[in-house]
């Protein structure tokens, strides 16, 4: 920190699983990484490129070689592992992980049908190869699935090897954990946490008003996905109290 102030909330230090921060790239220029790592590199745990935009992003792999020089790892949407296993293309991509050295993939079925269990294979075969993060949650949002059922798919997918899951929102935070107009299903979060550890939860909470309730909620260092790169920084200063939506939760005059 540039200066000190007493009685800030103590953030847990990178490499960490609490207080996680992913950010999502939706197609950052390399110069724009470097200038996006500049100033937010110590505040990011990890960066997911967004869906499929891996697929189309021009020199790819000269991009992911900035992130890996900061210490930044990298995973690609889960989209884009939906759009390999609708295509009969499981071990395509796996090469397609192995050959970009990633050392995360993210397992979902946000937008395609997959009998559960066929998804927690998918997970446990991943697994061998690389750190699996799983999403629970559809990107329909006339789908609403109960809690119960959220609680019971995050253990499976725990329990077949994810390191993590993510709960859905989309990078509009408009789905799943959220109603269409932003608005946290707040049931459905508070009795997933009655379950499923917290650490073991990242939630994607791309708006300013979802990211202030899980920090009220959870504290400050809740695991938070879907950021913006040019909102990460305002982020910290959320979980800091350093912010007015969060002023006075962290310090009582």
């Amino acid at each position: 920190m540039n200066f000190e102030l007493k009685n800030v909330p103590q953030r847990t230090q990178k490499p960490r699983s609490e207080g996680f921060t992913m950010a999502m790239d939706k197609g950052l220029s390399i110069r724009e990484v470097e200038d996006f790592l500049s100033i937010s590199a110590d505040h990011v745990d990890i960066v997911k490129l967004g869906w499929a935009t891996s697929y189309v992003t021009p020199k790819l792999s000269e991009k992911l070689a900035v992130y890996k020089s900061a210490g930044i790892p990298v995973y690609f949407g889960g989209t884009l592992f939906e759009a390999f296993i609708v295509r009969g293309q499981f071990e395509d991509y796996l090469r397609v992980i192995d050959k970009f050295g990633l050392a995360h993939a993210e397992v979902s079925d946000g937008s395609i049908t997959l009998d559960h269990d066929i998804k927690c294979e998918y997970i446990r075969q991943v697994a061998k190869h690389v750190t699996v993060l799983s999403e629970v949650g559809s990107k329909d949002d006339t789908v609403i699935i109960p809690p119960y059922k959220w609680i019971e798919l995050m253990q499976k997918e725990l329990d077949a090897g994810s390191w993590k899951v993510i709960g859905e929102a989309r990078e509009g935070g408009n789905v799943g954990l959220f109603r269409s107009g932003g608005e946290v299903r707040q049931g459905l979060v508070q009795e997933i946490i009655t379950k499923i550890p917290s650490d073991k939860i990242i939630w994607e909470a791309p708006q300013k008003s979802q990211q202030v309730w899980f920090i009220k909620l959870l504290g400050t260092n809740v695991n938070l996905g879907n950021i913006a790169p040019n909102e990460v920084i305002p982020l910290e200063t959320i979980r800091l109290g350093l912010r007015g939506d969060t002023f006075n939760d962290f310090f009582k005059f």
